[in-house]
Parts: C-alpha cells; structure tokens; sequence
C-alpha cells in the first residue's frame, strides 16, 4: 500500500529531473535563442522614435448668465421651450458634456486637422529631428520637397489619406478623461516633437472653445429671431411682456458668449513642453522579447527531447 501511494511522487520527481536535464542539455539551444531575441529586442527598440505627451486641465465654465436663464425658463414653462432655450439646473453640466463628446468628434477632429493643415504630419510622419526641430516623413508616404503623397493607397482609396484614417490616426494621440470627483477634464496628445505636442493642445483647447461659443451664439440668435416673430404675431400684452424678457435673458446669454474667449473649459493647468519621453518603455519591450524567447527556447527544447524519446521507445 505505501508503494503504491510512494509510486506517483517518484514518478513526478524522476519528470522533473528529467525536464532538468534535458533544459540543461539544451542549453546552447536556449542561450542562443534568448540572444537572439535580446539583441532583436534592443535593436527595435532603439529604431522606435521617441514620443512625447503634452497635457492640460480645464474645468467646465460656469455661467451665471445660463443659469438665470435657466431659472426664468422653468417659471416661463413650455413658452420657453417653443423658443429653443434649455431648462434645467443642470445646463453648465449639459453643457461640458455635449462639448467632450463633440471635441472627439469625426466631424470636429477632421475640421480642426484640416484648418491647420496637419494632414502631413499626423498621417506620414516616422519622427523628429531635435537639432533642426523638424518633422522626418515616411518617404514611400509622402514627399515633404514637393508636398505630395505618394503612398501606395488600399483599394479604393486615393494616395492623399481620407477624412476616415486622419480621424483614425489623430484619434490615436488624443486622450480625453474627466475626472468623476472634481470634474477636471485632462486632454493630452501624444506625438514626435514635444513642442507641436504641446502647441497642438492648447490649440485644440482654443479651437472647442471657439466651437462652442459659435454655437452658442448660433443658438441664441436663432431663439430671438423665433422670439420677435412670435412678438409681431401675438395681440396679448402679457404675452408680449413674456417674451421681451426671454429676448433681454438671451441677449444677456450673447454678450457673455461673445466676451468669453474660454466659453467651454477654463485652463487650470496650460499644456507645457514635455522633456522626457512618454513612449516607447524600451526597457519593457526588451524585457518582455526576452522572456517571450526563453519560454520559446524552453519550448522547443523539450519538445525536441520529447520527440526523441518517443523515437528511441519506439525503435
């Protein structure tokens, strides 16, 4: 009975000596293979260029302007709703929302790449040159000398890049977060030069928030148009009386918009120039092709053992 049970922990530690010994009888084949990959490793990472992440935090703009409205709009009821003014305590909210939602946007990132004409270096650039402080391009993409595109496109594409795959590759160095106790919103890009970077941000700040303040202002413009029709077409004196007092709200709402260059987020901390690299972590990447090769090494030595045991019993 004790043999019996004694027989599969002999078993098991004859298997582990004999998985020892065939990993140190192979272990050329290992420190050959692990070298390999530790030198491709260091070699990619190497050819990897630098990227550098430039960050700011905003805060949602408060306005006592919408918040009067606000209030004057839940008194006035359905009138107020008739002129497309928002109701609610919660505008300013609405408001920030709908702003992060737009500033991610296809529409609105296609608009911003294109008005100033960063078509080049979001889709065809490899790199940055810290002494001269330009941007290195992908030669089989796009020559810089003579501002053409010359790639290669997929089927049914042009050699220029589409609205869809510079929305896709901007999308890839934008990163927007909010946070859920304070509300501050972190926008960062990631990119070669630490200068555009950080340019690049407190241009896209500046860009939503101008967004923002035109349609606003589209907004209000549209609800005192509605409101005077409303005016000339109504013989009721109170009704009249209610609907100057919309007009003087919104047009309370249109000076602040227009003096409000900050009308979506107010900066808490400006976008600086990033020194040190935020990607590629080379130490990670070669850490992990090194013990990606040793557990491949491992495998094909046992594997190779294995299959000439098998070979021996059988002959």
């Amino acid at each position: 009975m004790q043999n019996d049970l004694a027989s599969p922990l002999v078993e098991d530690e004859i298997d582990l000596k004999e998985i020892a010994v065939a990993l140190w009888r192979g272990k050329t084949i290992i420190i050959a293979i692990v070298s390999v990959c530790s030198i491709l490793a260091v070699t990619v990472a190497l050819l990897i260029p630098n990227q550098y992440k430039a960050t700011a935090v905003v805060a949602p703009a408060q306005s006592s302007s919408s918040s009067a409205l606000g209030a004057m709009a839940s008194r006035l009821g359905g009138l107020a709703t008739l002129a497309g003014i928002n109701v609610g305590s919660g505008d300013n909210v609405t408001e920030a929302q709908t702003a992060i939602e737009i500033m991610q946007s296809w529409q609105f990132i296609e608009t911003f790449v294109q008005s100033h004409n960063l078509q080049a270096a979001i889709f065809a650039a490899d790199g940055w040159d810290s002494q001269t402080n330009q941007i290195t391009f992908n030669s089989d993409i796009y020559d810089s000398e003579r501002d053409e595109w010359i790639r290669k496109p997929p089927s049914g594409k042009t050699a220029q890049p589409t609205s869809w795959e510079l929305y896709q590759e901007f999308s890839n160095r934008l990163s927007v977060s909010t946070e859920k106790t304070s509300g501050l919103i972190t926008i960062s890009i990631e990119y070669y030069s630490p200068i555009l970077a950080q340019q690049w941000v407190e241009l896209y700040i500046s860009s939503i928030n101008a967004y923002m303040r035109e349609r606003k202002l589209t907004q209000v413009n549209n609800s005192i148009d509605y409101l005077k029709a409303q005016i000339t077409k109504t013989a009721f004196a109170d009704m009249k009386e209610v609907f100057y007092q919309i007009i003087e709200e919104q047009i309370k709402s249109k000076m602040l918009a227009e003096a409000s260059p900050e009308y979506a987020f107010v900066t808490v901390n400006s976008a600086m120039v990033p020194e040190e690299k935020s990607s590629p972590k080379r130490a990670l990447i070669c850490l992990l092709v090194t013990f990606l090769g040793f557990m491949l090494a491992v495998f094909i030595v046992l594997i190779r053992h294995y299959a000439t045991s098998t070979n021996v019993d059988i002959k």
